[in-house]
């Protein structure tokens, strides 16, 4: 049946989907705007921004690791498909020439979908890679680079940046030869209005943390200028070049700080910096953080002028809707109101067109998951993997010790023991004993992280738990809820220490057990420390399988960085997983299960419940 008034359907859609800010709040009682208008102006005109981020190749409201519709605690709804019919609703409503479409980055991975058509079936000339097909279906300006872009290298990148119906903007990633940028970094959007042609800049940065977590794939190729160094010449180009508006992609937190510590000489998070030293921005779509700003104002120190940042929820959740309010004087357009505010992906049902556009990967990508490939003789579940020893975990570091072990079996670390390091990713994996489908393994593993094997020392060990532990909070009594003993506050992460930056260490030829007190102070946590049952001397040295992000830096844990590297395959984690359940026909729990660490309260255990 038609709708008899698609234009009501609309509004009432949008206004169910409201989040926060005061856009619309604005809109309705005339609050006061971010910067007041001079005088009278009569020649005005009302430009929207519309922006996502962080979509990790999700397109569909659709659970890959479940094989289930994805659904959350706070009743999301994810995917590419329910953001765009809210993009193309405020379109409609807006004017589709007043309104202009942008990404923060954080694009083609994330999902087996991204796996698919990066490994299984690679996108090539007559491959299309599902990002490029949903968001030409969608109709993005443009889209800003994110560190996860370079996850499966550079040919891949270019690949899909060929099919993209919009530029890829990256200002501050240069050739490393030539010095010259190797992404677009800006483009300008001419807009018509009734009182002559507006000029839009749409401006792209990346978190150069890029340069350490994908370093196997960008040294020597790639160089990441900082965020706030590179803008302090690209905005002054981009106003020579003639833009009245510069809007910024930033793919970089708006909390300052960096989870790599100095590694680099310049800040992973620094939109708040970007919009308090370079003059010249009215606002920034943020991205990388994963978390949501409807509406925030950061005063220029330079201007004075309130700078407008807004960050949408990841995973095609939220959708940015940036309104600004331009007056045309002598000296040209000016914008002389911003707000913002987001919408809820949950209001809405997903766009015929990108449907369309993408089933077909999709079905390929469910079937691919859903292959059987051996059995799990127990449950894997990580729920409580961030606060107790966990089959899971143990299996992943099973493997991934097992495989560097094979690789050095030949060589002059022959002789080293094996350990191995691991996290839970999340907390929401439960493999049930029984048939194991390659979803499963995914679910288990998401991340693309290839696996090495680099040589530390016992005291680098203990110094490495340490370091670790910091991702708990002081408890004093033998009894506590998780939210109460995970996830601390630290310098690198001042929201909270993520659960992939909890390791734990394990030990293949023989048990590595320890404590984690957390009654004594940070750095000085690990008790009863040993491996096959003796104290570890600082000395002992150990083969250690560990993951390219880590190694390189990611978690800024100490001494991996330096530390001599053994072995380097490059082959993702995941894919090893794969191959020993293939190789073996079992994941035996008998066989990597280990109860080797666990929290203690002034050393007595430490209860946690959920």
């Amino acid at each position: 049946m038609t709708d008899p008034n698609p234009s009501f359907s609309r509004r009432a859609m949008l206004a169910a989907a409201f989040v926060g800010g005061s856009a619309a709040a604005a809109a309705l009682s005339g609050a006061p705007a971010a910067q007041a208008a001079p005088g009278n102006a009569k020649k005005q005109f009302s430009l929207t921004v519309l922006g996502t981020t962080d979509l990790h190749n999700n397109v569909f409201n659709w659970d890959y690791f479940k094989d289930v519709p994805y659904s959350d605690k706070a009743g999301n709804k994810i995917g590419i498909a329910q953001a765009s019919s809210l993009i193309k609703a405020v379109r409609a409503e807006r004017g589709a020439a007043n309104t202009l479409t942008i990404d923060s980055g954080d694009t083609i991975q994330g999902t087996p979908l991204a796996y698919y058509f990066a490994k299984v079936n690679p996108i090539s000339d007559t491959v299309k890679h599902p990002m490029a097909l949903a968001m030409n279906a969608v109709g993005y300006d443009a889209v800003g680079l994110g560190n996860h872009e370079f996850n499966y290298g550079i040919p891949m990148l270019r690949t899909w940046e060929k099919q993209l119906d919009f530029p890829l903007l990256g200002a501050n990633v240069h050739d490393a030869v030539t010095g010259q940028r190797a992404f677009t970094p800006y483009v300008l959007k001419r807009v018509r209005t009734e009182n002559g042609w507006l000029t839009v800049g749409l401006v792209g940065f990346v978190t150069p943390g890029c340069a350490l977590w994908d370093r196997d794939n960008v040294q020597g190729k790639l160089d990441f200028n900082g965020i706030v160094e590179e803008a302090k010449t690209v905005i002054p180009q981009m106003k020579a070049a003639g833009a009245d508006v510069i809007i910024v992609s930033s793919h970089s937190g708006a909390t300052p700080g960096s989870s790599y510590g100095d590694a680099l000489p310049f800040a992973e998070n620094a939109s708040t910096q970007l919009a308090e030293e370079v003059p010249g921005i009215d606002a920034i779509l943020v991205g990388h953080a994963h978390l949501e700003i409807p509406e925030r104002f950061v005063a220029n120190k330079e201007t004075g002028r309130q700078v407008l940042l807004t960050e949408p929820l990841k995973w095609g959740m939220r959708v940015a809707v940036i309104d600004l309010q331009l007056t045309k004087g002598e000296d040209g357009w000016a914008v002389t109101s911003a707000h913002s505010h987001l919408l809820n992906a949950n209001t809405a049902d997903p766009d015929p067109a990108v449907v369309s556009a993408v089933q077909a990967g999709h079905e390929a990508t469910v079937k691919y998951v859903n292959q059987v490939i051996g059995t799990s003789t127990g449950p894997l579940t990580t729920e409580t993997a961030c606060w107790g020893d966990s089959a899971a975990i143990d299996a992943i570091n099973y493997v991934q010790a097992s495989t560097i072990k094979a690789e050095l079996a030949n060589g002059p670390a022959a002789g080293l023991p094996v350990l191995s390091i691991a996290a839970a990713f999340s907390r929401s994996v439960d493999v049930k004993a029984g048939p194991l489908t390659i979803r499963d393994v995914a679910g288990l593993y998401i991340f693309d992280n290839t696996l090495l094997s680099i040589k530390v020392t016992g005291a680098q060990v203990k110094a490495y738990l340490e370091w670790s532990a910091q991702y708990f909070k002081p408890v004093a009594t033998t009894s506590a809820r998780a939210q109460d003993v995970t996830n601390a506050a630290t310098t690198l992460a001042p929201n909270g220490t993520p659960d992939y930056n909890y390791d734990v260490v394990y030990g293949l030829d023989a048990p590595l057990n320890y404590e984690i007190d957390l009654a004594r102070p940070v750095g000085d946590r690990i008790m009863n420390l040993s491996y096959g049952g003796s104290p570890v001397p600082a000395d002992k040295e150990f083969a250690m399988a560990i993951n390219n992000y880590r190694q390189s830096g990611g978690g800024n844990f100490p001494g991996v960085k330096t530390a001599p590297v053994l072995s380097n395959s490059q082959q993702e984690i995941r894919q090893r997983i794969i191959d020993y359940v293939v190789a073996h026909g079992t994941l035996d729990a008998a066989v990597f299960s280990q109860n080797n660490w666990r929290l203690t309260v002034n050393g007595a255990p430490l209860t946690v419940t959920a």
